[in-house]
């Protein structure tokens, strides 16, 4: 690692983003605050059952341009979630609009309510 990457890492700041859960009849709707992280800067992985969001806040930079007091540029967001056998991790779905990270974690077939039929 160079020693301008590594300043910069070093420098970073980390945050844990407000995310809201909120459970529906099909599944599980995660909505989390991560204003300033673009697509290319955002990381979405499970491993096990663990959900990790990470990703890098920045601000636009140039000539002329010089942040006086920023709270959302230089953040490294990472927030993990636990995932129970409720979720299918296999159909989970992303979607990142102005600054706001939606997850959806659906149902698994298994946890899906279901009406049992009398036979007899």
């Amino acid at each position: 690692m160079n020693k301008d990457v590594a300043k910069a890492e070093a420098t970073l700041h980390r945050v844990v983003p407000a995310s809201d859960i909120i459970e529906q009849e099909d599944g599980f709707r995660i909505v989390m605050d991560v204003p300033g992280v673009v697509r290319e800067a955002l990381a979405i992985q499970i491993e096990e059952n663990e959900l990790t969001v990470t990703g890098r806040g920045g601000c636009a930079t140039g000539e002329g341009v010089r942040p006086v007091h920023s709270e959302f540029c230089d953040v490294e967001y990472a927030r993990t979630f636990t995932l129970t056998d409720m979720v299918d991790k296999d159909a989970i779905t992303a979607n990142l609009a102005d600054g706001v990270l939606e997850l959806f974690l659906p149902r698994a077939q298994a946890a899906k309510p279901r009406r049992i039929e009398i036979t007899g």
